[in-house]
């Protein structure tokens, strides 16, 4: 008589779920479809003109009465970055998380005001409408109220090199994310609501398969399915829009690691959501609860920076930021996994308190 094996057991479950996610056509759309949408629809588009990013340097003037600060900093689509480090801040231009870098320094002489910036050339298409808000602020100053037509402030440029950074670089891991996050939370909720509903686990427990075995199947055959369409998305967005991909292969493989660990924590959230539902309707407004916040707020679409402080603090707080966060700096920046410990810690403390809740709430029958 032939030993049971809860391993083929778990293969064999995780074979059967991962042909009923290829059946779902809402499974191909909220994991390939929709991602694939957004980053050609973003990054024709470009996301140049929404924020321009300028660093102000510690040594920088920015009292109250200096008028080229004052009027940069009520330009609305001028966001000035002043809680950087000087090296971060070098370290930031010369990869286009910065667009530039300012030094207003205050003179004994004339003109009473000197205005240092430093571009970058992994920002061209920002620098360029930095330069006409510059110039347009310079002329303003220098002509209101100016009398003795001697100029008040003066402008020094100059521009350092840096690898571009394009838009596809910022919105493909976003849209990973936000993949990983509908797959984990909606796929995982719906079906274990619906194996409890049709006592389907119950008529497991008939047979000699552990509980383990159910959960581990279905992890098994959503990570692949999302390492399939992580790879789709990649490789669409390398070859056909020029996402960056610092070492290549090895990038490719970061990447996918940190694709399953986002997934996992993610299903936790799905776990939660089929143990409190009490149908299958209550199930979407459930899921939206957990991942619309994170889709908005989590520099999916835009950079976290542009938002206001105290929206910033409950971005801050969500683990898809640091899932993008951590994606995107492999990917750009060519770090390692090592490199992004941080993010990863975080992301560990949302595994422990997410799955501490499932086990409280998830039920078998």
């Amino acid at each position: 008589m032939t030993k049971y094996s809860n391993t083929r057991a778990t293969l064999a479950i995780a074979v059967a779920s991962f042909r009923s996610i290829i059946r779902s056509p809402s499974a191909v759309v909220f994991s390939l479809a929709f991602p694939l949408i957004f980053i050609i629809v973003f990054a024709n588009l470009g996301g140049g003109g929404l924020s321009v990013a300028v660093g102000v340097a510690k040594t920088s003037d920015t009292s109250s009465i200096n008028p080229v600060f004052q009027a940069l900093n009520h330009i609305s689509i001028v966001h000035l970055v002043k809680n950087q480090s000087t090296a971060d801040m070098a370290k930031n231009l010369s990869k286009g998380d910065l667009d530039a870098v300012i030094d207003i320094q205050k003179n004994n002489g004339a003109p009473p005001y000197t205005l240092n910036i430093q571009y970058t050339t992994a920002s061209e298409q920002k620098d360029g409408i930095l330069r006409s808000l510059l110039y347009s602020v310079f002329y303003q100053i220098n002509s209101h109220g100016n009398t003795d037509r001697q100029p008040v402030a003066e402008l020094k440029e100059a521009t350092i090199k840096g690898r571009e950074y394009k838009y596809i670089d910022f919105i493909l891991p976003g849209m990973l994310g936000f993949s990983l996050l509908s797959s984990g939370v909606f796929g995982t909720a719906f079906v274990f609501l619906s194996l409890r509903l049709t006592l389907v686990i119950k008529r497991f427990f008939a047979t000699p398969v552990k509980r383990y075995s159910i959960v581990l199947g279905e992890a098994l055959a959503r990570l692949v399915f999302s390492w399939i369409g992580a790879l789709f998305i990649i490789t669409v967005g390398h070859y056909f829009f020029g996402f960056t991909l610092v070492h290549g292969l090895v990038t490719v493989i970061n990447m996918l690691i940190l694709s399953a660990l986002g997934l996992i924590i993610f299903m936790g959230f799905g776990f939660i959501i089929s143990g409190i539902a009490k149908n299958e309707s209550t199930v979407p407004p459930l899921s939206n609860i957990i991942t619309l916040p994170q889709f908005l707020l989590s520099g999916t679409f835009f950079a976290t920076t542009a938002f206001p402080s105290w929206l910033q603090v409950l971005s801050n707080i969500l683990p898809l930021t640091y899932l993008n966060n951590a994606m995107r700096n492999v990917a750009f920046e060519g770090a390692s996994l090592g490199d992004v410990t941080h993010d990863l810690l975080i992301l560990g403390i949302w595994f422990v308190v997410v799955y501490a809740v499932a086990v409280k709430t998830f039920k078998w029958e």
